[in-house]
């Protein structure tokens, strides 16, 4: 059984790499912007509409996953992402891009607790948990790895045959995925699970509120993936405001993953020359704060991808070192909606923030890098992280 159920480890890498290959990633807002002609303000209150249903599904999606199994939330996630870019690609109108966020909100929303509660699940039930860093880490490069190859092909699709082509082809990928998730093993919980609805969504819930380590990680996790969210979506137009090519963004978006990858397999060298998890921590939100200013405040085209590129790949890549942390404090049986409520929690941020920040970026984008990265900062210095809640 136990090697029947450790391949869900490399079926994990495995799914996530095809679930990745976002060919939009690096063109996504010329997608937005030029074939839809759409404001930065507009694509983002479609954001919105997106961080809502996340908000409103986020929860009972992971106790679906609690109740029906982590296998049967992520196929049912990988079908909802499938249809997601055919719907969003019949028509340059607001209406198919709503009913195609939604779409993707649930596919999103059903894995997003699921995936990790599937790994965690399988690393405990053939005893080695202590590993959950390292393979969370690989975990979450498997998927940038999709990401990083398919970016620079994404914008040679848009480039020479179009940007909606470039979103109708993720289809594709996504549906190797769900082949892929057929093959999984459902690990056993290592709680005894009562299968209600309502009394698994309430007790999660109710578990991450009375619990000061969690929302102390969880803060730490949701500002600053906040920060690395609107860096994604403003670099591009920042990049081409300075004079970078269409069909040069994936490759910079490419550079940007592969950092990240690179910062997420290198954790315990990095905690080993500071000496310090704490420090870690602390450092990969100051650097970005810094970086995101200096960008603000420059139009030299070298320095500024250098910039972006490092202020990302440091904000991104400490996203799985979090989670793992964050993991160490719940318990199987309540894992899925846990994590699903950190999420909820994030989205329902971001989901207020969007307008707001996207008003911010239309009247300038350069005063917006500036007001990013000074938050960034002002968190880094007030937040409460300490060494002993950082457990491996």
């Amino acid at each position: 059984m136990d090697s029947s159920i450790k391949s869900n480890i490399w079926k994990m890498y495995l799914f996530g790499f095809f679930r990745s290959l976002h060919f939009m990633g690096g063109v996504l807002v010329p997608f937005y912007t030029i074939w839809a002609g759409l404001s930065l303000t507009q694509v983002l209150l479609i954001q919105s509409w997106f961080m809502v249903w996340i908000f409103i599904l986020e929860v009972p999606t992971g106790a679906v996953a609690d109740y029906i199994g982590r296998k049967g939330s992520i196929l049912i996630s990988g079908f909802f992402g499938v249809l997601a870019p055919i719907v969003y690609t019949i028509a340059p109108n607001i209406m198919f891009f709503l009913i195609g966020e939604l779409l993707w909100a649930l596919s999103f929303s059903l894995i997003s607790g699921a995936g990790d509660a599937l790994v965690y699940d399988t690393l405990k039930q053939i005893k080695k948990e202590k590993e959950s860093k390292k393979v969370f880490g690989k975990t979450h490069s498997s998927q940038l790895a999709g990401i990083m190859i398919a970016a620079p092909i994404g914008s040679v699709i848009a480039q020479t045959i179009g940007l909606r082509e470039t979103m109708l082809f993720m289809a594709l990928p996504i549906a190797i995925a769900v082949i892929i998730s057929l093959t999984f093993k459902e690990p056993k919980a290592t709680e005894e699970l009562e299968k209600r609805y309502f009394k698994i969504l309430k007790e999660g819930v109710i578990y991450f509120k009375n619990h000061k380590t969690l929302r102390v990680l969880a803060t730490d996790f949701i500002f600053v993936g906040m920060i690395a969210y609107f860096t994604l979506w403003f670099y591009q137009p920042k990049l081409m405001n300075s004079g970078l090519m269409l069909g040069y963004l994936g490759s910079v978006h490419a550079i940007l993953v592969l950092v990240e990858i690179i910062i997420m397999n290198s954790y315990s060298s990095f905690e080993r020359v500071l000496g310090s998890k704490k420090r870690l921590i602390f450092i990969s939100s100051l650097i970005p704060g810094v970086f995101l200013v200096i960008a603000g405040l420059v139009s030299y085209l070298p320095l500024l991808i250098l910039l972006i590129i490092i202020a990302g790949g440091l904000s991104f890549g400490r996203r799985p070192l979090m989670q793992n942390y964050m993991h160490k404090y719940i318990p199987s049986d309540k894992r899925a909606t846990v994590i699903s409520s950190v999420f909820m929690m994030q989205t329902l941020v971001l989901a207020v923030m969007n307008p707001i920040v996207g008003k911010l970026a239309d009247w300038s984008l350069n005063n917006t890098f500036i007001i990013l990265g000074v938050a960034a900062l002002i968190f880094t210095f007030i937040s409460k992280i300490e060494e002993d809640i950082l457990l491996d």
